[in-house]
């Protein structure tokens, strides 16, 4: 449903596992990978944890094959979602492939990346993102849905350990091999126009991706939620010039915005507040002061901060974003306290105070 776009600071970061499936009496094979000439290497890293969870048994020959092993014990972060020794047993035998076959694969490589997310996401973060999109490092995307507790990746994958945590990143365990909508329809698995995300189990499985939802979407029903929230910035946007609404509308926008709460809005005097919902010019002005021109996501925002001039739609006026205390703050007042809510048209962090021009 939510989907990211593009960061300030590109990421940079792969991820290979394969299992083909080893008879009792195959020999244990280990492998010894060089450090990057250039990069800082790490004590425990997401390669390592792989290793050493014993559901992986021919892992280090495929991630030399795929020539990745440096950058998996580069410094990261990474989040890997790693399927297990049975899951790829299954895989191969729905694709009616050998272990051989798939390792000389030219997709293999975007196999491997679909399984990989350029951030570190503990399972709570993950599962934050329930009925969300997320774009993997190989370009396309997962969805993420939560049922009872449990996490499941394109609807069928299910998260069976997680949070084996590394100083470059976290490893999810997974049941199932995740296949790239464009891998899938080359590999005959399912139609293309109905293929967007799918897994391979003993029964393939494809699912048609939902509407997408822009950024006046999400804030209409945040507003009709339960718990409301967004009431008044909600009726603000309604209130301003049309072309406020009109941008937030726009799935070919790219923006990016801090959105107050109705606990912000409440903090200003009511007659004061009253006032600049009457004055269609001023509420306009504001409004577009709390938006941003492209997508921004949080850990790139942190990454980049302090920033000292962030252009706003409203011409001629910036942003200033610091980090305090761990907390990234706009303009010196305004604290980020929810990040990454993701729309097709860009992104909404919420703020806890009103911005000012």
């Amino acid at each position: 449903m939510l989907k990211k776009r593009f960061s300030l600071i590109a990421l940079i970061a792969v991820f290979a596992l394969i299992v083909a499936a080893c008879s009792s009496d195959s020999e244990e094979t280990t492998t010894t990978t060089a450090a990057p000439a250039e990069e800082e290497m790490v004590d425990t890293s997401v390669l390592d944890l792989a290793v050493e969870a014993g559901q992986f048994s021919v892992l280090i020959a495929a991630i030399e094959a795929a020539g990745l092993g440096e950058t998996l014990e580069g410094e990261g972060p990474f989040t890997v979602l790693a399927p297990t020794d049975a899951a790829f047993e299954a895989a191969l035998e729905a694709l009616n492939l050998t272990a051989e076959e798939l390792l000389a694969n030219p997709a293999l490589s975007d196999i491997l990346l679909y399984h990989v997310l350029g951030q570190a996401a503990d399972s709570s973060a993950v599962a934050a993102l329930d009925g969300s999109s997320v774009a993997t490092v190989q370009g396309e995307e997962i969805s993420i849905t939560v049922d009872s507790g449990t996490i499941f990746i394109n609807e069928t994958a299910e998260v069976v350990s997680a949070d084996l945590a590394a100083d470059n990143g976290i490893v999810h365990v997974i049941n199932q091999v995740l296949l790239p909508p464009t891998v899938a329809q080359a590999l005959g698995v399912a139609a293309p126009e109905e293929t967007t995300t799918t897994t391979v189990a003993e029964t393939t499985t494809t699912t048609e991706a939902p509407a997408e939802p822009t950024i006046a979407e999400i804030v209409v029903e945040l507003a009709s939620g339960d718990p409301a929230e967004f009431t008044t910035l909600l009726a603000a946007v309604q209130a301003a010039d049309p072309a406020v609404l009109e941008a937030l509308s726009d799935p070919s926008q790219e923006l990016t915005v801090f959105a107050p709460t109705d606990a912000a809005f409440a903090a200003i005097p009511e007659d004061v507040l009253a006032g600049i919902l009457a004055d269609q010019e001023l509420l306009t002005n504001i409004l577009l002061y709390h938006v941003a021109p492209g997508v921004f996501l949080a850990e790139d925002v942190v990454a980049a901060a302090p920033i000292e001039a962030l252009p706003t739609l409203l011409e001629g006026e910036t942003l200033s974003i610091e980090v305090v205390d761990g907390s990234v703050v706009i303009n010196g007042e305004a604290t980020v306290i929810q990040t990454d809510v993701l729309a097709s048209n860009g992104v909404i962090h919420v703020i806890d105070t009103v911005l000012q021009p």
